[in-house]
């Protein structure tokens, strides 16, 4: 099975300007997620960025960079623009490996392609992982998803859905058995299904939730979420998630 993976990496970032270069143990943080991204077994990796800074550093690298415009919303724009600059086939496999995942498990970044190989009637895929504690599901940073049958995905939401009609979450109680999934930020979609993604205007769900795969299954399209390989790691958005992530990729070096 063949798969592309674009890494979409803004310069602009509101809580951590200029977060694609953060120095974390001796590197820029989108040389770890491009090596998650090549360790995967991607057939191509595109780092897809808006600062020639960032192209500059990646190039430096050896990693191939596409320049991109500077207006689009989201990262899915991104990718739909490096498609269509590349004229890459209506079916190819693209994968979209967000640039502040410097330690997402590159089993997850195959996985979540495999997936869509797969996966009959599936627009997009996507991964999941169970919640593991009381605190995770009433953590409203961590995003939600419910499945049905054939793990086609219901909703996501940072509310602690299904909601537990017997009693609620109690902490101190620890984690019931049930269906609680944590949603995991990796998708891949055929380059018509991403195409159409990004055509389609925001809704009241995502919105009110700001969860941009709403949007998706507003106007009915079809995600699906498989099991993650291995749990996610850690995304960087603060100044305090930098300095987990440089612990932990310390940790590896040493391990």
């Amino acid at each position: 099975m063949k798969f592309r993976v674009v890494i979409p990496a803004r310069h602009g970032a509101t809580r951590l300007p200029g977060k694609p270069l953060r120095i974390l143990v001796g590197r820029p943080m989108i040389w770890h997620v491009y090596q998650r991204a090549v360790e995967s077994g991607a057939d191509q990796v595109v780092i897809a960025t808006d600062h020639r800074s960032v192209m500059e550093a990646g190039s430096a690298f050896g990693a191939e960079v596409c320049m991109t415009s500077r207006s689009h919303r989201s990262g899915s724009d991104r990718i739909a623009e490096v498609a269509e600059k590349y004229g890459w086939a209506d079916t190819d496999i693209v994968v979209n490996l967000q640039g502040d995942e410097p330690t997402m498990p590159s089993e997850n970044v195959a996985r979540v392609a495999e997936n869509l190989a797969g996966t009959e009637g599936a627009d997009i895929t996507t991964l999941c992982t169970p919640v593991g504690t009381v605190e995770e599901l009433l953590d409203p940073n961590v995003v939600k998803v419910v499945r049905d049958a054939r793990a086609f995905a219901l909703y996501f939401s940072r509310a602690p859905v299904p909601w537990n009609r017997d009693g609620g979450f109690s902490v101190d109680a620890g984690m019931p058995p049930g269906i609680w999934y944590r949603h995991i930020g990796l998708y891949a979609y055929r380059v018509p299904a991403l195409r159409r993604y990004t055509q389609l205007d925001p809704c009241e769900l995502e919105n009110k939730e700001s969860l941009e795969q709403l949007r998706a299954l507003w106007h009915g399209m079809r995600i699906h979420v498989g099991d993650a390989l291995a749990l996610p790691g850690i995304g960087v958005d603060t100044e305090a998630d930098l300095e987990r992530v440089e612990q932990l990729l310390r940790e590896e070096q040493e391990a």
